[in-house]
């Protein structure tokens, strides 16, 4: 099993970072992904609020991969798992969002997987360094809506 370990701090509330990460049309706005495939995915809400169950697909250049919501807790934790991904098997994340003493939101993303034969060593190396693309992407976009409220 691999994991991976990411973590960024948004001056923005857990209620704007929440928005953003239930909201699956708002990630190629903020995180490494190119698009949302919505042909591929299932039981989007058409008003943001994906619930558990639904499927998001994303494509980040020619790969689409997706992921199954499996459990919400409002404005602290959002946990998927892999759905369909050529590369990896049995991956589960774990977003948790922590208010941060001086206001603000912590952001911390993790996960495990196992990759496919031959490719472990590889995903480690990018794995660490997109989920961390991720996180810090998140925050600065939630930052940056703050500012334009």
């Amino acid at each position: 099993m691999h994991s991976y370990d990411a973590t960024a701090t948004s001056a923005a509330s857990p209620a704007i970072v929440w928005r953003l990460l239930l909201d699956a049309r708002t990630w190629p706005v903020w995180s490494t992904v190119d698009a949302l495939v919505p042909e591929r995915s299932s039981g989007l809400d058409p008003n943001g609020r994906d619930g558990v169950g639904a499927v998001r697909a994303f494509r980040t250049g020619r790969t689409v991969t997706g992921e199954r919501l499996t459990g919400l807790v409002e404005e602290k934790q959002l946990t998927y798992e892999d759905a369909f991904n050529w590369s990896l098997r049995n991956y589960q994340a774990v977003i948790d969002l922590v208010p941060a003493a001086g206001g603000g939101t912590v952001i911390h993303w993790y996960g495990t997987y196992s990759a496919r034969w031959g490719m472990g060593w590889l995903m480690e190396r990018v794995m660490r360094r997109v989920m961390q693309q991720m996180a810090d992407g998140l925050a600065a976009h939630a930052a940056a809506a703050v500012v334009k409220e």
